[in-house]
């Protein structure tokens, strides 16, 4: 469905080594600034245990999980909406993406240099997130200039427009990022067909160091992140990398040895998905298991068009069971004995987990 997930951050902080990891790719992430210049991108599945459970009773031949597309973005300088760095090129490319993981360092290491000479992540975070309001504020004032020019037809869809602007550029020049949430209806469809750099979702990484030493640091990022209301994810970058190179069962050893789950770059994919607004529907059979991407509150018909087209323009009704009814009821034919198996028509909005057979004809 092409959803994209950006990964952001001054050079020289752990981008490319997180890209290589998530990605188990092998890309240059060398210690020196703008090690990446054109973007890297990775298509990486979700690491659901959802499907394992549905396979324990369909013991399909194929399994095919979710995925989404991160990339690896140059790192970016104080200046750069002035053309500083990698400047333009860099912004460019933030611009295309549907949401931005953006890593910060918290931890010290005279071996790995820092483009500015010191730690300080809150404002490692503040260079990034100020060069995007900078970007979008030439933007916002270009356009209400046009708007300004016009309110004396009193044209109510100007009006409106400059009504979103004023309040976007009120926002911009206090310094805020922007946050979708804080308009109406309208306003929302106004926003994004401006593609604003500072509205995109976002989420932190904070990468430390595995001695404890990051504590003080990592606090400081995650009280600067609430007020924003964005969440931060500490994890060490470095032995994420390491966890990712091991095979299953050393990564479980591990794993257990550490007292942990799952390894957070598990976390980090899933609060990609999550901040894309993005939810996970199955189809289950003998040949294939596979998860389907879709946006949360989904109709059934949307959902059948991310299949086919044709699912979609066809749509007669959806047979649906709930994920814990499905393996309650140890699969479709336990669901239908126990009423659990449900027809649902086209108002009908596809719940996360539901595994589903569509009915359609063209």
């Amino acid at each position: 469905m092409g959803f994209k997930c950006g990964i952001v951050g001054l050079p020289n902080i752990g981008k490319s080594t997180l890209f290589n990891a998530l990605t188990k790719s092998s890309i240059p992430a060398e210690n020196f600034p703008f090690c990446t210049i054109e973007p890297n991108v990775g298509k990486v599945p979700l690491p659901d245990k959802r499907l394992k459970n549905i396979n324990d009773i369909v013991d399909s031949k194929k399994i095919i999980p979710a995925s989404l597309d991160l990339v690896d973005i140059a790192g970016l300088v104080k200046g750069a909406s002035q053309g500083e760095g990698l400047g333009n090129a860099f912004l460019s490319n933030i611009r295309e993406m549907n949401a931005l993981a953006h890593v910060v360092r918290c931890f010290d290491d005279d071996n790995v240099t820092h483009v500015d000479g010191s730690i300080d992540p809150v404002r490692d975070a503040e260079i990034i997130n100020l060069e995007l309001i900078y970007s979008d504020l030439e933007t916002v004032s270009k356009r209400l200039t046009k708007c300004e020019k016009l309110l004396k037809t009193n044209d109510k869809k100007n009006k409106l427009e400059h009504e979103v602007l004023v309040k976007i550029k009120n926002e911009l020049d206090q310094g805020n990022l922007i946050n979708i949430n804080d308009f109406d209806e309208e306003g929302k469809i106004i926003l994004k067909s401006y593609q604003l750099l500072s509205s995109k979702p976002t989420f932190y990484i904070a990468n430390i160091s595995d001695d404890g030493s990051s504590t003080k640091k990592l606090n400081d990022l995650e009280e600067f992140a609430k007020k924003s209301g964005s969440t931060v994810i500490p994890t060490s970058i470095k032995i994420e990398q390491e966890i990712s190179l091991l095979d299953d069962e050393e990564r479980n050893e591990y794993l257990e040895l550490m007292e942990m789950d799952e390894p957070v770059l598990n976390k980090i994919i899933f609060k990609g998905y999550e901040i894309l607004g993005l939810q996970t529907y199955f189809t289950a059979g003998p040949q294939e298991i596979r998860a389907w991407t879709i946006k949360s509150n989904a109709t059934a018909p949307n959902a059948a068009g991310v299949i086919h087209t044709d699912f979609e323009r066809g749509f007669i009704k959806a047979e649906v069971i709930s994920f814990n009814d499905y393996i309650q009821c140890n699969g479709e034919s336990g669901a239908k004995e126990k009423g659990k198996l449900r027809l649902e028509g086209k108002e009908y909005i596809v719940k996360d987990g539901d595994v589903i057979h569509f009915k359609f004809n063209v």
